[in-house]
């Protein structure tokens, strides 16, 4: 019996907290009641190994059948609790696969060196991982663990999760046997491929820091942010670096790869981390296990049970959402995917046989015995969308197309043309002054692209694998299943054969994804929409602080519109015409300035004021506050501001204009920060400044600080802006809000899930493109 045969034993696990290794955590409690659990988990910047384990694995969905069972009296007359049991079976030890000698401390080496079964099932399993990052660990990693065993001086059984396709591009049957010992290997040196994959990350690294690519980087992070300021340029531009070189990596892992007849980097990772492992495990017995694509649960810990969407997933919702019309295969081609409960439960079964008994390589799929034609699979998937359509955003359901089953190449082109019609229409848009709901437009658009380009890369990664025409044999599988009495079978079922496709996919598989993605399932909009939620989180009692920005979120004016106002006040009409033309022709080089650097251009712009009357200025003030900004005001963000004081949140204005232009507003707010120009002793403003315009960071610190100062939290407060240049102050917040956003910030306030809201004008607003002065009577202006 196996569950007897794994009693008393120490199981270190590897990749606990991936999807195999949490369905071999569940399963081991659960049906291996005697044995004890090592999980090696890499710690976090937060977190240490324990306190992961307990996130990440012990609160998963997996483990509710074990808790109902052991709250059960008659099933557990002896009442142990599930924490109680899992602190007594469960040890959790901080280490990594890709580090040499897993990283683990003297304390945790003797808990290690203590085991005698090793389940490895650690991997980087992205099938567009960086190459390095897979060689790392996917190659190494099983390398490391035999070497560290050598050094602790142990020999436990090792069982290493690898993957059928370790084969590579072939056709027909796929024996299980190292792929070195067949008659495709092509004599690859895995040491060579270890050390020419460093290289590579260094050639990249050294290449991205380049003073051309450098300069390329920063200008893409100015295209996509704007005058946002110097910190948040510089990070953007980092982030497109180590973006770059990732893409780099990911595309030295393909091309390498393909180049060796494999389809992606996981699987040519794979294959020579078991030549690796079987070249240097030295005296530690070793077994391979090898799935092929595993997908959701057939029956334990309950069906449909998945962690994570896998391969199918991404491409079967994509089609569901009309984002992908078509997708390439061969109809009469075999999908040969497995439940995880099946691998699993082979995976244990192997590790109860011991070295002596379990073979060297076993391979769990379904191709070979019970296979799933791709046309089956593409059949059942849309007559279940059929049946049971997703819904967009509108309450419409989502027509599924019919697949014609084209060539890869096909599918690619067409991707592309789209790709590139959208990317012409999104530069257009993006060079447009675009603002609240029509910069949705470019937000949409660009959400679009996205889209476009998961389905290319689901394409790129997962065409091959549609096409593949490799039959895994599955006969010391089988030999194993035969080997066992009926009571194993019923509990630890491996039997390929025992899945019914139709059934599986219908109502098992399909409803699990839909479910686990939360998409539309019902028509009608819902009337508790996600707008809805975030602004209730805004404005609830428990927020703190509201900052506001002025210009196009509580007012559609700027600064250049309120000189004008005050400069043109005092003027006869032949000098208002002189004025009006002046600035005209002056607006390009303004608005250059202004994309640059927005405090430079404030500065710049205030120089006007030299020479003003202090006294005539805070005079013109008090009209220009009803006859303009209350005029061109957005009566809903003043009431949002009245909203906030009624719920005792502090409000404060943080605004580059002048002190004197916004003090009307003073009522509204606990704080005002604005600019301050210095005064000369004749009671005339200079033109400089006294206190700069706060922009960009400056208005994050300043908000940091008022916090700070007042005893409140930042990750409790709300900021609400209209431009990439506030980007630091609402990045700064927990609550961030983009109110009317220009195409730039609405395009990242989509990305992020951050409220929007879209303020109208007050009615009856003035609508001339340079607002002037009410001209004053004659003796008036003297």
């Amino acid at each position: 019996m196996i569950a007897e045969q794994l009693a008393d034993k120490r199981i270190a696990i590897t990749g606990s907290t991936g999807f195999v290794g949490t369905a071999l955590v569940e399963r081991l409690l659960r049906s291996a009641p005697g044995c004890t659990l090592v999980l090696l988990v890499r710690p976090s910047k937060r977190h240490d190994a324990t306190e992961r384990v307990r996130r990440e694995i012990f609160k998963n969905n997996a483990f509710d059948r074990l808790k109902s069972e052991l709250a059960d009296p008659v099933l557990n007359p002896g009442g142990e609790t599930f924490e109680a049991m899992v602190a007594r079976r469960v040890v959790a030890i901080g280490g990594d696969v890709s580090t040499d000698g897993l990283g683990l401390n003297e304390v945790d080496q003797a808990v290690f060196a203590s085991c005698d079964t090793i389940i490895h099932s650690a991997a980087a399993v992205s099938f567009d991982s960086p190459l390095d990052s897979a060689v790392e660990i996917n190659l190494m990693g099983p390398v490391r663990i035999a070497q560290a065993c050598q050094a602790l001086g142990i020999t436990p059984h090792m069982v290493g999760v690898s993957t059928c396709y370790v084969a590579g591009n072939r056709r027909g049957n796929a024996p299980e046997a190292l792929v070195s010992d067949g008659h495709w290997d092509i004599g690859l040196s895995w040491k060579k491929e270890v050390a020419a994959s460093r290289r590579l990350r260094g050639d990249i690294e050294a290449q991205s820091r380049g003073s051309e690519k450098l300069a390329f980087f920063r200008s893409e992070a100015r295209k996509e942010l704007g005058a946002a300021g110097g910190p948040a340029l510089a990070s953007k531009t980092e982030s497109l670096r180590e973006a770059w070189v990732k893409a780099q990596l990911v595309e030295a892992g393909r091309s390498r790869a393909a180049s060796v007849g494999w389809p992606d980097a996981y699987a040519y990772t794979k294959a020579l981390g078991e030549q690796a492992l079987t070249e240097t495990k030295g005296n530690v017995p070793v077994s391979i296990v090898r799935p092929s694509i595993i997908e959701s649960a057939l029956a334990e810990p309950f069906p449909g049970w998945i962690r994570g969407f896998r391969m199918a997933e991404p491409v079967i919702l994509s089609y569901a959402r009309g984002l992908l019309k078509e997708f390439p295969g061969v109809p009469e081609g075999t999908v040969d995917v497995i439940p995880v409960d099946i691998v699993v439960a082979a995976i244990i079964t192997v590790a109860a046989a011991g070295p002596e008994r379990a073979a060297p390589i076993t391979q769990v799929a379904s191709g070979g015995i019970n296979p799933l034609k791709y046309k089956l699979l593409v059949d059942n998937v849309r007559a279940w969308f059929t049946e049971h359509p997703l819904y967009d955003a509108e309450g419409q359901p989502i027509l599924v197309p019919e697949w014609q089953f084209p060539a890869r190449g096909r599918v690619k082109e067409q991707l592309e043309r789209a790709r590139s019609i959208i990317g012409k229409t999104e530069r257009v848009l993006q060079a447009l002054p675009l603002r609240g709901k029509q910069a949705a437009w470019a937000a949409n658009l660009e959400e679009k692209k996205n889209e476009i380009d998961r389905a290319y890369e689901y394409v790129q990664l997962y065409g091959l694998y549609t096409e593949c025409e490799a039959i895994y044999q599955v006969d010391k599988l089988m030999a194993m299943w035969d080997t066992l009495d009926a009571a194993d079978q019923a509990a630890f079922n491996f039997d390929p054969r025992s899945v019914h496709w139709p059934t599986y996919i219908s109502t098992i598989h399909l409803p699990s994804i839909v479910h686990h993605s939360r998409a539309k399932v019902t028509p009608g909009k819902n009337r508790n929409d996600r707008t809805t939620r975030l602004r209730n989180s805004v404005l609830s009692p428990d927020r703190h602080v509201a900052a506001f920005d002025l210009e196009n979120t509580l007012i559609s004016s700027n600064v250049v519109e309120s000189y004008s106002w005050l400069a043109t006040r005092r003027l006869n009409t032949p000098e208002r015409i002189r004025y009006v033309l002046r600035t005209l022709a002056e607006a390009p080089t303004l608005s250059s300035i202004d994309r640059k650097d927005r405090s430079d251009f404030l500065r710049f712009f205030y120089r006007r004021y030299e020479d003003a009357p202090v006294a005539q200025i805070a005079e013109d003030s008090q009209e220009l506050l009803s006859q303009l900004i209350l005029a061109k005001s957005f009566p809903a963000g003043l009431r949002r501001v009245r909203e906030h004081r009624a719920l005792g949140h502090k409000t404060i204005l943080i605004t580059g204009a002048l002190d004197f232009a916004v003090e009307g507003l003073r009522p509204l707010f606990d704080e005002i920060v604005a600019a301050k120009m210095t005064v000369r002793p004749d009671g005339t403003y200079s033109g400089n400044m006294a206190v700069v315009p706060p922009t960009g960071e400056t208005r994050a610190e300043i908000l940091a600080d008022y916090c700070a100062s007042e005893g409140l939290k930042l990750e409790q407060s709300i900021a609400y802006a209209d431009s990439t240049s506030d980007l630091p102050m609402l990045e700064a917040v927990g609550f961030p809000v983009a109110v009317n956003p220009e195409t730039r910030l609405a395009a990242i306030a989509r990305k992020r899930g951050w409220l929007v809201e879209d303020w109208a004008k007050a009615s009856g607003a003035p609508k001339m493109l340079l607002p002037l002065g009410p001209m004053m009577a004659e003796r008036e202006r003297r």
